[in-house]
């Protein structure tokens, strides 16, 4: 399936914002642990969190999480915790050929029962749940924060608790404190001891009433169609943000006011912030070097952005692109070419543009490669390039599957 996209020339428009997937798969797999009696409210209507959903209330002896990386991972560590249970958990052939084995070697040393079914150190994973005796374990703090997340997670019903000591670099901390947070949320005790430990004790949950927040991932595609408007009176209004929001993504307000936006917070009766006002200003940086190592997802967003809007930049903390839903670093720097935009990789972690030409394509299509991140980052480039062409774009409900109704609704014409 192909789309192909032409943008209204203004953007007024109020859009509510899907719930946060980050919140929703964490808040699912701890309220399970407290032991599931309040599923938490406003969940995600997102794939990754769908294949949660029904794997816990199916419990089928294969439980299938297709592409769903968050899910592969913290249900990895979930099922490793329930005595007398036996599961295999698998996904698509890509799943297939994503790293697991830092987690699952940091699982069995906390005294997990998992095995390979297939290649060693993939997916998928034949698991015989027992009371795990946790304790004190080590691991790299550059991997997927999700592999940190997921033993963080369980921490509260190990017996002896988790003493969590990261080494090296630590990437994606946001995410990191996110999880802490949501734990926080349901009673555990999960506290950052020094600057690379984290000590979570075996007190468990306690069941309670959680409602989820918007995400602030999916807000990034709004700031970036404003940046491509060139109608300076346009303006967006994005439902269910907080002001002071535990989403690392919520720096995205941060970036964009580098390049022309600018975020003004509504304010309930209650005092409880529920709405961010996009507007465009004047402003906006001749160059942007930023390091995305607490806000990966992010990237593909601001690349394209800059891009575009043709400012040079220099961005780091990249590493954990290559083991996403596809190589992303490959992946970007293939169809940012195909917009007449050069750039270069260096390290397998950076990303550089200094201003590189090549001719565009006549009519550009953009390949997705199974990645929502690469349809939703490119879509809004079609301000500027009208009749860009979207290959596979329903992989956008991987996280945010009303996005095309979205854009319908303010005035972008989609046809297939």
């Amino acid at each position: 399936m192909q789309y192909t996209l032409t943008a209204p020339e203004r953007i007024n428009t109020t859009i509510e914002l899907p719930a946060s997937k980050s919140i929703s798969n964490r808040a699912l797999i701890i309220s399970a642990l407290a032991g599931g009696q309040q599923i938490p409210t406003n969940l995600s209507d997102c794939d990754d969190t769908h294949v949660i959903v029904r794997a816990m209330s199916e419990m089928p002896y294969e439980i299938d999480i297709m592409a769903a990386g968050t899910a592969m991972r913290f249900m990895t560590a979930y099922l490793a915790t329930l005595p007398g249970e036996t599961h295999i958990i698998t996904g698509t052939e890509r799943m297939k050929h994503r790293p697991i084995k830092i987690l699952v070697d940091a699982l069995r040393y906390l005294g997990a029962n998992i095995e390979y079914v297939g290649e060693e150190g993939f997916p998928p994973l034949k698991i015989e749940g027992a009371e795990l005796e946790g304790g004190k374990l080590e691991i790299s703090g550059d991997v997927s924060s999700q592999f940190i997340s997921a033993l963080l997670i369980i921490g509260p019903v190990l017996k002896n608790g988790l003493e969590l000591t990261l080494t090296g670099n630590i990437m994606s901390r946001p995410y990191i404190d996110l999880t802490l947070h949501t734990m926080h949320d349901y009673g555990a005790k999960a506290e950052w001891t020094s600057i690379k430990t984290i000590k979570v004790s075996p007190t468990g949950y306690t069941p309670r009433t959680y409602n989820i927040e918007n995400d602030w991932s999916a807000a990034s595609y709004w700031y970036e169609m404003l940046a491509f408007c060139n109608d300076k009176q346009s303006e967006v209004t994005l439902q269910g943000l907080m002001d002071a929001s535990r989403q690392g993504d919520s720096v995205v307000r941060y970036m964009f006011s580098m390049l022309g936006i600018k975020s003004r917070f509504d304010t309930t009766e209650q005092g409880v912030t529920t709405n961010v006002i996009l507007k465009k200003t004047d402003f906006c940086v001749p160059r942007m070097e930023y390091d995305f190592k607490n806000q990966p997802d992010l990237a593909p967003t601001l690349v394209v952005t800059c891009c575009v809007l043709n400012i040079p930049f220099h961005f780091t903390g990249l590493s954990t692109l290559k083991i996403k839903e596809t190589d992303r670093i490959e992946a970007l720097k293939k169809e940012v070419r195909k917009l007449g935009y050069i750039i270069t990789d260096l390290n397998d972690s950076e990303l550089r543009w200094d201003g590189d030409r090549c001719e565009p394509d006549e009519n550009p299509v953009i390949d997705t490669y199974e990645d929502h991140r690469m349809a939703l980052a490119f879509a809004p480039a079609c301000m500027r390039f009208p009749s860009l062409r979207i290959n596979e774009p329903k992989v956008v409900s991987k996280s945010y599957p009303d996005f095309w109704e979205h854009l319908k609704s303010v005035g972008f014409v989609i046809k297939d």
